[in-house]
C-alpha cells in the first residue's frame, strides 16, 4: 500500500513550532506517515520535506501583507502546483489565516480533505470567515478554553486539545532556575519587520533606563533564523547588552527578572514560566486604522485574554516608544511607592497553566485528525 502523506502548511515561526510537535505526535500513532508541505527548521529537523520556507512569507499587519502579495501569489501558486503532483491524503493548515485559507481553498479544488490545528484569531476580528472555515474544514482543533463557545456560536463543534505549551514548556524541569536581580529581558518577535519596529526603541529604553540605574544588565533573544549581526545593528551602543541563542530560550526567559517582549507566543510562555512581562505591539498606520475598525477584544496579550484581565501591561504603538517603554518597565522593576508590582504578578500566573488543560496537546491533535482520515 502507498505510504500516507500529509501536507503540513504553516506561514511562521510559531507554527513551525507547533508543527514540529503535531508532526512528531502523528508519526508516533503512525511511523510510515510520510510528511512535506511549508515550514521551517524545526519542522525540517523532524522529518518534514520542506517545499516552501516559512522565511519567505513571514509578515505582519494589512500592509505589509499587501506589500508582498505578488510574491506570496507566486508562491501560492507552486504551492498548487506541488499539491496537485504529490496528491497528499490530507492538508493540515496551522494558524496564520491569510495565507493558510487561499492555500485551503487550492487543496479542496483538488480534492484534498483538510484539517486546521490551532483555530485562526477568528474571535479577534474577521469572525465572519468562520463560515469558511466549517464549509472548508473537516476538524479543527483549538488550544484556547475560549474557542469552543465562540465557534458553536457559528453551528461548529470544535475540539479542544489543551496547549501545546505545556509539553513545549516544561516548567517544573525549570522552575529551579533562579532570578539574575536586575535583568531586564527584551523578545522582539521573529518577523523582520516586526524587529525593526522595536528593537530600536526597546534599546533606547534600555540605554535610559541604565542611566538611572547602572546596576541593570540586559539580554536580548535572537529568534531562529535570524543573524546576531542584524540585530546588533538595530541595538544602540550605549546599552550593553547579550544576544541569546534560541536553544537558551527557555532558561534566559526564567533568569529575566522582567520580560519586555512583542505581543504573540512569547508572551505566553512567559506567564508559563512564572515570569512578569510588558506586552508590546507596533504596525504600520494603515494596519491600526483596520484594526481600530475590526479587532473586537478588550486585549491583544493570550495570557491577558485567557485570564481575561490585563496580568501583563500593554503597550501599543506610540507607548511602547523608548520613554513610555522605559517608563513603564521601572514603574515594575524599581517602583518607588513601595509596592511589589512584580511579585503580584507572579502570584496571578499559576491560576494560566490550570486553565490550559493538561500535557499531551499534539497527541490528542493527532489522534483526533489520524482518527478523522481512517474513517473517511
Amino acid at each position: 500500500m502507498r505510504k500516507k502523506t500529509i501536507w503540513i502548511s504553516t506561514g511562521e515561526v510559531s507554527g513551525d513550532v507547533h508543527g514540529e510537535l503535531l508532526l512528531r505526535a502523528l508519526r508516533r500513532l503512525d511511523p510510515s506517515l510520510r510528511f512535506l508541505g511549508v515550514g521551517g527548521s524545526r519542522l525540517a529537523e523532524a522529518g518534514m520535506e520542506i517545499r516552501c520556507r516559512i522565511e519567505e512569507l513571514s509578515v505582519m499587519g494589512i500592509s505589509e501583507v499587501l506589500s508582498r502579495l505578488p510574491r506570496i501569489l507566486r508562491i501560492l501558486g507552486s504551492i498548487k502546483k506541488d499539491l496537485g503532483k504529490f496528491s497528499p491524503d490530507a492538508l493540515i493548515a496551522i494558524d496564520a489565516p491569510d495565507f493558510n485559507f487561499r492555500v485551503i481553498r487550492a487543496a479542496r479544488s483538488l480534492g484534498i480533505p483538510c484539517y486546521y490545528h490551532i483555530s485562526p484569531k477568528l474571535w479577534a476580528w474577521r469572525s465572519g470567515r468562520a463560515a469558511f472555515i466549517k464549509e472548508n474544514v473537516r476538524r479543527m482543533t483549538c488550544i484556547l478554553p475560549f474557542e469552543v463557545d465562540f465557534y458553536r456560536r457559528f453551528g461548529m463543534e470544535v475540539d479542544y486539545v489543551g496547549n501545546p505549551l505545556l509539553d513545549f514548556v516544561d516548567y517544573p524541569a525549570l522552575a529551579h532556575i533562579e532570578t539574575r536581580r536586575g535583568l531586564i529581558g527584551f523578545m522582539p518577535g521573529s518577523r523582520k519587520k516586526e524587529i525593526r519596529a522595536l528593537l530600536p526603541e526597546f534599546g533606547k529604553a534600555a540605554g535610559i533606563m541604565l542611566r538611572q540605574y547602572p546596576d541593570l544588565t540586559f539580554a536580548c533573544l535572537r529568534a531562529p533564523g535570524l543573524e546576531e549581526a542584524d540585530l546588533q545593528a538595530l541595538w544602540p551602543k550605549d546599552a550593553p547588552v547579550e544576544f541569546i541563542e534560541p536553544e537558551r530560550r527557555f532558561v534566559f526567559m526564567r533568569e529575566s527578572e522582567m520580560l519586555i517582549a512583542a505581543s504573540g507566543t512569547a508572551t505566553l510562555e512567559s506567564a508559563l514560566l512564572g515570569v512578569p512581562a510588558i506586552i508590546c505591539y507596533k504596525v504600520s498606520p494603515l494596519s491600526l486604522a483596520v484594526a481600530k475598525l475590526l479587532v473586537k477584544v478588550p486585549f491583544i496579550g493570550l495570557p491577558n485574554l485567557i485570564l481575561q484581565r490585563e496580568i501583563f501591561p500593554e503597550l501599543l504603538q506610540k507607548d511602547c516608544d523608548a520613554k513610555p517603554l522605559a517608563a513603564a518597565a521601572l514603574a515594575l522593576l524599581r517602583p518607588q511607592d513601595g509596592t511589589r508590582p512584580l511579585e503580584k504578578i507572579r502570584t496571578g500566573l499559576p491560576a494560566l497553566r490550570s486553565l490550559l488543560g493538561p500535557p499531551g496537546a499534539a497527541d490528542r491533535a493527532a489522534a483526533v485528525i489520524l482518527g478523522d482520515m481512517d474513517s473517511a
